[in-house]
């Protein structure tokens, strides 16, 4: 008897594009908006975006049709089914090619910042991963196929909540994590990755030549690439400090327990802060 073997990864993608049948979008050229920062694009000819620099590092499933990506004079073609991560402010070259329907369509989720709990890389995974060459597309797995099914589904749905579209998000991020040709959806802006610092260790003794060093920077440096996002060092310091102190009263610290927890010597200093920040006392007292 004769049984026809599909292999894994072939079934996967025709998993993957059956679970999302529902997000095919009419035969009409153009964005087609799911949600905030998930849409479906759609060309009825071939069609060659050149030194395209795309705003936010981006995961596609291609739907319908076939995608290649160029940078340079090296390309790759994606089929049906094939996950892919595109990072943020390269130039590069797409080409989307409609298939036997006579459509091209690929749904398309931003991943414009990390959702808290997701951390981004690290200095040695950066300088371990500036080695590797793109490859853009993921393997795919049950569990990242679910993943991808789920959030694509939730983040779609207007009833559901933003912490529950936060969460599915979150765990397509967490299996895309340790993955090299997904490195761009985590190499993030540097006042993310300083924020993401301190925001690990709050209470510690942060200074602008101890983030450097963490970060592979002279402290100089680090001050001006900061100053151009628009995100001085000591604002990024205050915001996550103040935001471990809102943790630990939240969880039912006192004042002065979630002072110490935010790195403040001084309960007042601390007050005085919060009240600037949120409005209210760390007691609840609203600021008059």
């Amino acid at each position: 008897m004769n049984i026809h073997h599909v292999p894994t990864g072939d079934r996967l993608r025709q998993r993957l594009v059956a679970r999302l049948k529902s997000f095919e979008a009419p035969a009409a050229s153009g964005v087609h908006t799911h949600a905030h920062n998930l849409f479906s694009y759609c060309a009825l000819e071939r069609e060659r975006l050149a030194a395209i620099k795309l705003p936010h590092p981006l995961i596609g499933i291609v739907l319908r049709g076939r995608k290649e990506v160029w940078l340079g004079d090296a390309g790759r073609t994606f089929g049906p089914g094939s996950v892919i991560i595109l990072p943020r402010n390269i130039p590069m070259d797409v080409v989307n090619i409609p298939g036997e329907t006579g459509i091209y369509e690929s749904l398309i989720l931003e991943v414009p910042m990390l959702p808290e709990g997701v951390p981004p890389l690290t200095l040695a995974e950066r300088l371990e991963r500036e080695t590797i060459s793109p490859t853009f597309s993921v393997t795919l797995t049950e569990d990242l196929v679910e993943a991808l099914s789920h959030a694509a589904t939730t983040i779609r749905a207007e009833a559901m909540s933003e912490e529950v579209k936060t969460l599915r998000l979150r765990e397509v991020l967490t299996l895309l994590r340790p993955l090299p040709e997904a490195r761009a959806l985590f190499t993030a802006p540097l006042g993310d990755e300083v924020a993401w610092l301190i925001a690990s260790a709050p209470s510690e003794d942060w200074t602008v030549e101890r983030v450097a060093k963490a970060t592979g920077l002279g402290a100089s440096t680090l001050r001006r690439r900061l100053t151009q996002e628009g995100r001085p060092f000591r604002a990024i310091l205050r915001a996550e400090r103040l935001r471990a102190g809102r943790a630990a009263l939240a969880a039912g610290a006192s004042s002065l327990s979630a002072a110490e927890a935010a790195g403040y010597v001084s309960r007042s200093h601390f007050a005085r802060r919060y009240r600037e920040s949120f409005g209210t006392s760390p007691s609840g007292r609203k600021a008059v």
